[in-house]
């Protein structure tokens, strides 16, 4: 068995921060979680994880969380389409603030090595579907506050390859994380978003028949959608990679599925989980919202081993089921 490490994971009790801390407990290492609870849920945090309450802007807070460090799991962000909409000037606060107050931390306490969660929202627009690490990152307009986002996340990639440069962090694992579904994933996205729609439909009696399911677009939009465990099961990967010292000492990786569905089958699928026919109605479409998004996952298959093991249906599924629960 492996040796035991001491993994520090901002942003913890989030939807795919508490899935890998719940895994590497389960693996037999020590967990630290940093969240201030803004958003995430102190329900999600494992029990036998250690909690240390903080912002990820603030020094001291991750000074005191890094203590005994071994590796860094960086998730604290601002997530969600919603937000980085209306709120903008915090979602690139929290990203470039807690950026530089977590390698500060890191160089205080010589924590040398960093996962940094990055996103698909990195590269925007893919100029080649499926979409390789290699494709240059872009901010296509300034102007649209979409791009809070995306913008926060080019820039926390290259501040962590500088900071691996400068000798600061001995190894860098970028991951962009594509469209990740499962229980208690929050309300700001689309699967859950279908899901409070025919929760709200079917409390009002709806007829017999397919029910009128307003979308944003055209329904011909794509995405990829990969369950949380196996997403979990990536980043897992990822760092027992990156633990052994093999390959580039920074490196970037797509984590997801390579399973292209529209946003119409997505729409279909939840509503077959409450055993109802829909008739999809098109609507505007967020400006800057990309029409197609696959990650291309060759990278993580072949050199890492990693094979899906959620379907897309039972993912679909097993998301539904919790929020029918929680509607």
């Amino acid at each position: 068995m492996a040796a035991t490490r001491r993994y520090l994971i901002t942003g913890g009790a989030g939807f795919i921060g508490s899935a890998l801390a719940r895994r590497l407990l389960a693996d037999g290492h020590q967990v630290v979680i940093l969240d201030n609870f803004s958003r995430g849920k102190p329900e999600r945090v494992p029990p036998s994880a250690e909690v240390v309450h903080g912002d990820i802007r603030d020094h001291i807070d991750v000074g005191n969380a890094m203590v005994g460090i071994d590796a860094v799991v960086h998730m604290a962000y601002l997530q969600g389409t919603q937000t980085f909409y209306e709120e903008p000037r915090q979602v690139l606060d929290v990203a470039l603030r807690g950026m530089l107050s977590l390698l500060g931390a890191c160089e205080q306490w010589g924590v040398g090595e960093l996962m940094l969660i990055s996103s698909s929202e990195a590269y925007q627009v893919a100029p080649v579907v499926p979409t390789p690490e290699a494709v240059p990152l872009t901010v296509p307009d300034v102007l649209n506050p979409r791009y809070s986002y995306g913008g926060g996340k080019i820039a926390c990639e290259l501040m962590a390859l500088a900071w691996q440069r400068a000798g600061v962090l001995d190894r860098v694992v970028i991951a962009r994380p594509h469209n990740i579904i499962g229980p208690d994933m929050g309300r700001e996205h689309v699967v859950p978003e279908f899901c409070i729609r025919m929760n709200d439909l079917l409390r009002h009696d709806v007829a017999a028949g397919p029910i009128p399911f307003p979308i944003q677009g055209t329904g011909q939009e794509t995405r990829s959608f990969c369950h949380v465990d196996d997403c979990v099961e990536q980043l897992a990967l990822l760092l027992d990679y990156s633990r052994s010292q093999q390959g580039d000492a920074a490196s970037v990786w797509h984590v997801g599925v390579e399973d292209e569905r529209t946003i119409a089958d997505v729409a279909h699928a939840v509503a077959r989980c409450y055993g109802r026919e829909i008739k999809v109605v098109p609507g505007k479409l967020p400006k800057g919202s990309p029409p197609r998004r696959l990650p291309d996952t060759s990278k993580i298959r072949h050199t890492l081993g990693f094979t899906p093991k959620v379907k897309f249906d039972e993912a679909i599924e097993n998301t539904v089921a919790w929020y029918r629960g929680h509607g």
